[in-house]
C-alpha cells in the first residue's frame, strides 16, 4: 500500500513537471498568451457590468418624480418654488 502512494506521489510530481515544461515550450507559449487574454477579457467584462449595473441603479434616482425627492429628502428645496 505504501509502495503504491509513493508511486502515485511519483507520477503526480512528473506529470507536474513535464506540464510545466510543456507550457514555457515554444509550442506552448501561445497557451499562456491565450490564458493571460481570457483573464484580461473576463476582467474588462466584470468592470462594465459594474459599471452598467451601477448607473441602471442611479437612472431611478434621476428620473423620478420631485415628490419622490421631498419623501426621501426631507430638506430638498426644489429651486423653482420661490
Amino acid at each position: 500500500m505504501a509502495d503504491s502512494d509513493q508511486q502515485e506521489t511519483m507520477l503526480k510530481t512528473a506529470a507536474g513537471v513535464a506540464g510545466g515544461a510543456l507550457l514555457f515550450s515554444p509550442v506552448g507559449m501561445p497557451i499562456v498568451h491565450g490564458i493571460a487574454g481570457i483573464a484580461v477579457a473576463s476582467l474588462g467584462l466584470i468592470a462594465a457590468g459594474s459599471a452598467i449595473g451601477a448607473i441602471t441603479d442611479n437612472i431611478g434616482n434621476v428620473l423620478a418624480p420631485k415628490d419622490h425627492h421631498h419623501k426621501d429628502y426631507p430638506d430638498f428645496v426644489d429651486e423653482e418654488e420661490d
